[in-house]
């Protein structure tokens, strides 16, 4: 006759596992920090809000504050501009140009530096980031030079160019996790099953990554959309200035009209904002994934 003897283990408060202090003060301190980040940049914004509402002698008077009476003529002033909408149009075909040559470049080599594993790659990848530190200042001089010898000053395709220039080595350093996020076993998959290199790239991996695609194209298209050092530097006639160099040009040895000033920036802002409205969900998203994968 055999015995069986049941073993009860008791749980005691050693036993059980602690939860770690700093979880105590994590919320505390993250509410903290984004009361702070959200007064970091609510602060400037509402300032530049309220002073477009404003009347010039409001705004210089020793009597400024956040009392005052309201008005609208500095927004009636910048919508009566017609080189407001000259320059909004700038802006968006040179963002839209930008965003589609810098996809079209990165795209491929995201996918190419995600798949292949070798020296060669590891060294791009440094030289990728090395780019990035570099100061958009330092290009100035060399791409003014190269764009005047070949006719490009003056014109969209020449700041498109640079804009692509300057944002490709980021949009590479995004899409790059996004492709190695894919399982290989699907490119696999689908060659054996008698598809190319080519119908493997197009059919199976550019579905899968649309979600950074989309992601990497939406901060492309803000970024080219604010450039501001190039704008200013390879348009030689203000009628040709995108919004942001606009901005710059309201600002004169004469004086600054700040009310108009203000004005101007939130019309800017308006598209920008409309974008990142429908945007949010997929920014969150695609950027989640890209960095967890």
């Amino acid at each position: 006759m055999s015995t069986v003897t049941a073993t009860r283990t008791l749980t005691t408060d050693s036993s059980r596992p602690r939860r770690a202090p700093r979880k105590l003060f994590a919320s505390p301190v993250a509410g903290a920090l984004r009361i702070v980040l959200f007064l970091m940049y609510a602060v400037p914004l509402l300032w530049i809000v309220l002073t477009s509402l404003k009347s010039p002698s409001d705004v210089i008077g020793s009597q400024s504050s956040l009392l005052f009476r309201p008005t609208i003529d500095a927004y009636v002033a910048a919508l009566s501009n017609a080189g407001l909408f000259t320059a909004m149009q700038q802006s968006f075909v040179i963002a839209a140009g930008t965003t589609l040559l810098t996809l079209a470049i990165a795209i491929p080599a995201g996918y190419g530096l995600a798949r292949v594993n070798s020296a060669v790659t590891t060294i791009l990848l440094g030289a990728l980031i090395v780019f990035q530190m570099l100061p958009q200042t330092a290009n100035v001089i060399p791409l003014f030079q190269i764009f005047g010898q070949w006719g490009l000053l003056d014109t969209n395709l020449g700041l498109i160019i640079g804009d692509t220039a300057l944002l490709t080595p980021f949009a590479i350093l995004l899409m790059r996790p996004f492709f190695r996020a894919v399982p290989v076993a699907l490119e696999e998959a689908a060659m054996l099953d008698g598809a190319s290199s080519i119908r493997v790239f197009r059919s199976v991996m550019l579905p899968l990554a649309r979600n950074g695609i989309a992601t990497t194209g939406t901060l492309v298209f803000l970024l080219a959309w604010g450039e501001f050092l190039y704008a200013v530097n390879f348009f030689l006639s203000p009628v040709n200035y995108p919004l942001s160099a606009l901005l710059a040009a309201q600002v004169s040895a004469f004086g600054i009209n700040w009310p108009g000033l203000m004005a101007l920036a939130v019309i800017t802002s308006v598209p920008i904002l409309i974008l990142f409205f429908f945007t949010y969900r997929l920014l969150r998203e695609g950027l989640t994934l890209g960095a967890v994968k």
